[in-house]
């Protein structure tokens, strides 16, 4: 029954006990924040109240069916800026929820004010009884566990025995026992709680994985020098791979477009506008007569070759994303059957994609503002048809050229009856553009990774992309792609190649791996951030048979061992960038609490990487050892750092000197252990 002495308070109101600047928050509420199952998520609010007494809060994690899951007492993180925190994890997927309660602490008001006075003589006898007031109003009407009722209740008896000093009484209502029982029970007044806000939780896939792309076209294509035609690889060619990829580590083998391609306007070699008569087009140039988005080029088989593709890829263990490019040849079947699905130009024409000056005369952009509701249909379908046939993750080409509404409704009506796949979104775009994809729904984002290069650069990147963003926008980290070949990789030869791929595969969660990046395929097209004789429009077999004379390979497999071996390394909020003195030397960790990792033991991992290829360069690296998950004892505080790339071992402390030449080891990969 309320108070009569208190007026009725709105449920929309500030509350007794201030919450305000609650998060993960995505627009207030409008989207939900994103976890997965497994990960430790940081819940944060700003508590405070009027005058000096004491305050808390507590993050409570709400479950599918609406019921408290768990809760954690929360830390302030900014003495003076009244900022909470706590890390909640959620152990299965689903719509879940979280909320923050704020309350007034009276065993903390007492403890604070008590020691103060009773150290002055001030008041002694009057504090003493208060505190123990405050430890019965601790244990009355509450079922605490027998140990820790029995330890307030002597701390009670202790505070009111007049026939021991003073000071020892009020050690007793001050000791760690009675500290660490209030800590678990608390008591509380004035619990004043923020609205539920939501967070959608996913398979952990969602926020950690390595994906490795192929054109399936080019595995097991063949030249005949006698006729100089070429014979496209198959589904069933290209499964031969699989056991390789999987070999190497990967979780998901990515497809390039599967689908018919169109003749009109054909692309050549290199984006030649005059191809020759056995090019076989850009594979995102999609439809022909054979079929459209939900077809498969029929060089390629059929989808009883790919169901056994799909089979052969979960035997491996390998999962199967294909690409979602919703874009049209001028002989796609849409373009005759629903005209009104694209634009026309003031000359009767349908208008072609372009990126001035690029032009992209072979692919007609799909017009969603003409028949909204027949395109949205029909894409739906589009993506039922593939996900029937076993498709997990989708990768979707340039979604930023789509509108934000569409997007939302389709991964909202996937996610409704298949919750577990996973959609990518291919967005080198501007900011807004990129972090709205990702509150609306998108799993996972393609980032700015792949330009950033100099040790600035990448220290505020990985920081970013880590903090507050983290809770909408997944990243994803690809060294390169089939239309990106960053200049640092054509300069800087086989050690470049291995410093980005250090970098990719423990700078985020999620990383990829375009095929030939190990056989360090670097010779760009002139004039153009891409590779000379681009496999977008031609057939491009490789010797996998070839020594791994760079060690890219072997590289690769090593670094998706480790992100499989370290839960630090699957998670992307908790990374700390330490000082170099070295501008090449750029230097990040990872750790993860025992209380939060699935092994039950705090991980701890330390990346140290020369950014110059061509050099060796050496500098201390400043540590620091909390962020490690050390408790530093002083400037002697020593550790065990296990280098897992080459197997040496060190004893580091607060700065540690690193050298490193590319031309042996271009990265230390520390596994930080306790002393």
């Amino acid at each position: 029954m309320e108070s009569p002495l208190r007026p009725p308070v709105s449920p929309d109101g500030i509350g007794r006990i201030p919450v305000i600047d609650v998060g993960p928050v995505t627009e207030a509420g409008r989207w939900p924040a994103k976890a997965v199952v497994g990960e430790a998520v940081p819940i944060r609010a700003t508590v405070f109240r009027e005058g000096h007494d004491a305050v808390a809060a507590t993050a409570v994690l709400v479950g599918p069916d609406g019921t408290d899951r768990r809760d954690a007492r929360m830390v302030d993180i900014s003495p003076g800026l009244d900022r909470y925190e706590a890390l909640l994890v959620p152990d299965a997927p689903g719509a879940w929820g979280f909320r923050v309660e704020g309350w007034s602490d009276p065993y903390g008001t007492w403890s604070h004010d008590a020691a103060i006075k009773v150290a002055a003589g001030v008041d002694v006898e009057l504090m003493l009884a208060e505190g123990a007031i405050v430890l019965e109003r601790a244990t009355a009407g509450r079922a605490l566990p027998v140990p820790a009722e029995r330890i307030l209740t002597d701390a009670v008896r202790a505070l009111r025995d007049a026939a021991r000093p003073a000071e020892a009484r009020l050690a007793a209502g001050l000791s760690d026992e009675v500290r660490a029982t209030l800590a678990t029970h608390p008591l509380r007044e004035f619990v004043t709680a923020s609205r539920t806000y939501p967070l959608i939780v996913d398979r952990p896939l969602a926020l950690a994985g390595a994906w490795y792309e192929i054109f399936p076209r080019s595995e097991g294509a063949t030249f005949d020098p006698v006729t100089y035609k070429w014979r496209s690889g198959t589904l069933a060619t290209a499964a031969q791979r699989l056991p390789a990829i999987a070999a190497m580590g990967f979780d998901v083998v990515y497809l390039t477009p599967i689908h018919p391609i169109g003749t009109t306007f054909r692309k050549g070699r290199n984006n030649s506008l005059t191809p020759a008569p056995d090019d076989p087009g850009s594979p995102y140039a999609i439809g022909s007569a054979d079929g459209g988005h939900d077809a498969i080029h029929p060089e390629l088989g059929t989808f009883d070759d790919f169901d056994d593709f799909v089979a052969t890829s979960r035997a491996n263990g390998l999962e199967v994303a294909i690409d979602l490019a919703l874009q049209c040849s001028p002989d796609h079947p849409w373009v005759a059957e629903h005209p009104e699905w694209f634009t026309t130009r003031a000359d009767g024409s349908i208008a072609y994609a372009e990126n001035p000056p690029k032009k992209y005369q072979d692919i007609y952009p799909v017009n969603f503002d003409n028949d909204p509701a027949g395109i949205y249909a029909e894409v739906r379908r589009v993506v039922q048809v593939w996900i029937d046939h076993g498709v997990t993750a989708f990768r979707v080409d340039n979604p930023h050229t789509k509108p934000l509404e569409f997007w939302e409704w389709l991964l909202a009506d996937v996610r409704k009856d298949h919750p577990d796949v996973i959609f990518l979104a291919e967005a080198f775009t501007r900011p807004p553009m990129m972090l709205t994809l990702g509150k609306i729904g998108f799993h996972q984002s393609y980032t700015y990774f792949t330009w950033r290069n100099t040790k600035a650069e990448l220290t505020e990147y990985f920081s970013e992309v880590a903090g507050e963003t983290g809770s909408f926008m997944r990243p994803s980290f690809w060294p390169t792609t089939h239309d990106i070949l960053p200049p640092y990789l054509t300069s800087g030869g086989t050690p470049a190649f291995a410093a980005r791929a250090v970098l990719a595969a423990t700078g985020a969660p999620t990383w990829g791996i375009y095929t030939g990046y190990e056989l360090v395929e670097d010779v760009p097209r002139p004039g153009v951030e891409e590779q000379i004789d681009n496999e977008k429009y031609e057939f491009k077999p490789r010797n996998w048979n070839r020594p791994d004379t760079t060690g890219i390979r072997t590289l690769l497999t090593r670094l998706n061992e480790l992100r499989r071996a370290h839960p630090a390394l699957q998670q992307l909020r908790d990374l700390t960038v330490h000082p170099t003195t070295d501008d090449a030397l750029v230097a990040f960790s990872r750790h993860v609490a025992a209380e939060h990792s699935p092994t039950g033991q705090a991980d701890t991992v330390l990346v140290i990487v020369n950014l110059d290829p061509q050099n060796t360069r050496q500098g201390l690296v400043h540590l620091d050892l909390e962020a490690l998950g050390l408790n530093p004892s002083g400037a002697g505080t020593l550790f065990a750092a296990h280098d897992e790339l080459s197997g040496a071992a060190f004893a580091w402390g607060s700065e540690a000197f690193v050298r490193l030449d590319p031309q042996v080891q271009v990265a230390h990969l520390i596994h930080v252990r306790n002393p």
